[in-house]
């Protein structure tokens, strides 16, 4: 079975070496076939020139680029309808959730019948360890608020690392419009749509970074956007 790794990147010079290092290390270490997928999202770095010399080195590690700066939701979609595993998982370029997190990611799949899984910061105690109350209130509040406009009960939509089984992906991405942060929404609308099978996971932050989101503002955005993908996917033929 090939593992595809999706990383989204925006100018992240600071800390692609060690991305790098870390994450072929690990698909080396955990999996038999592999391959890793770099998106470079319009950076304005040159951190995915980094990428293509380790790809001289190693075919295995691969890199998608493009200009001007899309969002991560192009990224991500970018990366998985280049991807070739028959199992492809996401997650983010800081390895907010740690690598261990893609093998429990893995190993999932080979124990459910899960189309898709997630990983959730709400399935145990230690989540949000090291977020700060406010951070921690403000989190599990925007998710909820999206989630019941939404219409799901999944406990953490927004959380950065998933994974999907080659068929599920490719139906699923290769239908989305979402550019920027709304597209996890889209992707488990889309999903739900196809009946696709989702299962969680427990996840926790190993590595953090600054959050970007203002609860008030990002969530009455989210909750336009839900509308507005609600109505086209209802209506959406997918393919």
């Amino acid at each position: 079975m090939k593992v595809s790794l999706v990383i989204p990147m925006y100018n992240e010079s600071s800390i692609i070496d060690e991305a790098l290092h870390t994450f072929s290390s690990y698909m080396e270490e955990t999996f038999e076939d592999w391959e890793l997928i770099f998106v470079d999202d319009g950076s304005a770095d040159g951190c995915g020139n980094a990428v293509c010399l380790a790809h001289e080195k190693d075919e295995r590690i691969r890199l998608c680029r493009y200009t001007p700066n899309r969002g991560k939701g192009y990224a991500v979609r970018t990366g998985v309808l280049a991807a070739q595993g028959d199992l492809i998982l996401f997650t983010d370029c800081d390895n907010a959730y740690g690598t261990e997190a893609l093998g429990t990611l893995a190993q999932t799949f080979m124990q459910s019948d899960a189309d898709i899984v997630v990983g959730s910061r709400n399935l145990s105690k230690d989540g949000y360890e090291g977020y700060t109350f406010l951070r921690k209130l403000a989190s599990k509040t925007y998710i909820k608020i999206i989630a019941v406009a939404a219409g799901f009960k999944l406990s953490d939509s927004q959380c950065g690392i998933k994974g999907f089984r080659h068929d599920i992906a490719k139906k699923i991405f290769s239908n989305c419009e979402v550019d920027r942060f709304a597209f996890d929404l889209e992707v488990i609308m889309i999903a739900m749509k196809l009946g696709a099978k989702i299962a969680e996971m427990p996840v926790k932050i190993i590595n953090h970074r600054e959050s970007t989101v203002h609860v008030l503002r990002d969530s009455v955005k989210m909750l336009r956007d839900v509308r507005s993908m609600k109505k086209r996917i209802k209506k959406q033929e997918i393919q």
